[in-house]
C-alpha cells in the first residue's frame, strides 16, 4: 500500500476551508425616493353651487326706443349639476341687476333666467352651453314699458381653483318681445365673471 494518495489529502481539503462557509450578503439596492402625484383640485362637479357675478351688458331697443345703450350687470346664481363622467348636465337660476337705459322705455331694471346647462368635463374645468327662460323688468320711462317674458342662449366656462371654490366666465343673449309697450323689443348680450363656492 502506497502513502501517497493519504500525503495529498490535506491538500486537497484546503480549498473548502480557506473562506467562509457562508456566501457573502448581497449589497441593498438603492431606492429612489417616490414623490406622490400632486392632488387634482376638483374634478367632481356633482352637487350643489351659489355664487355672484359681475359683469357688462349691451341692450338693443327696437321699436319705440331704438338708441342701442350699456351698463353694468350685477348679480347672484345658483345651480345644481351632475357628472356623468365626459359630460355634466344641470339647471340653476339667475338674477341680475342692471342700470342699461332704454331712453323713453326706461332703465332696464333687472333680469332673472331660470334654465339648463351641459357642458364637458375637462377635470378642473367645465365648458358648457345653456339656455332657457328669461323675464326682463323696466323701470320709469314715458312708455310705461312694464316687463317682459323672453329666453336666453349662451356659454360659459368654470373653473375650479380651489377644493370648493371657482371661477366662471359666461356670454348669453337675451331676448325681450312681450313687453306691456307692444312696438318694444330688446336684444341685450351680457358678459359676466362669477365666483362660486360649490358645497
Amino acid at each position: 500500500m502506497t502513502l501517497k494518495p493519504l500525503i495529498l489529502l490535506p491538500f486537497l481539503a484546503t480549498p473548502v476551508f480557506a473562506g467562509s462557509m457562508t456566501a457573502p450578503s448581497p449589497e441593498p439596492a438603492p431606492t429612489v425616493p417616490v414623490t406622490p402625484a400632486p392632488a387634482q383640485l376638483g374634478g367632481d362637479w356633482t352637487g350643489a353651487s351659489t355664487g355672484l357675478q359681475l359683469g357688462y351688458g349691451y341692450a338693443d331697443p327696437d321699436g319705440a326706443e331704438d338708441e342701442p345703450s350699456d351698463g353694468a350687470v350685477y348679480g347672484l346664481r345658483a345651480f345644481y349639476d351632475h357628472d356623468f363622467g365626459n359630460w355634466v348636465a344641470g339647471g340653476g337660476v339667475e338674477y341680475d341687476g342692471t342700470n342699461i337705459d332704454l331712453g323713453d322705455a326706461g332703465d332696464l331694471d333687472s333680469m332673472a333666467k331660470v334654465g339648463g346647462r351641459v357642458g364637458y368635463d375637462l377635470g378642473r374645468s367645465m365648458v358648457y352651453g345653456t339656455g332657457g327662460y328669461a323675464h326682463a323688468t323696466t323701470d320709469g320711462g314715458s312708455l310705461d314699458a312694464g316687463s317682459s317674458d323672453g329666453y336666453y342662449v349662451g356659454a360659459g366656462m368654470e373653473t375650479f381653483v380651489a377644493d370648493n371654490v371657482t371661477v366662471s366666465g359666461e356670454v348669453t343673449y337675451n331676448e325681450f318681445n312681450d313687453f306691456d309697450a307692444d312696438d318694444l323689443d330688446v336684444g341685450a348680450t351680457t358678459a359676466t365673471v362669477g365666483l362660486n363656492y360649490r358645497f
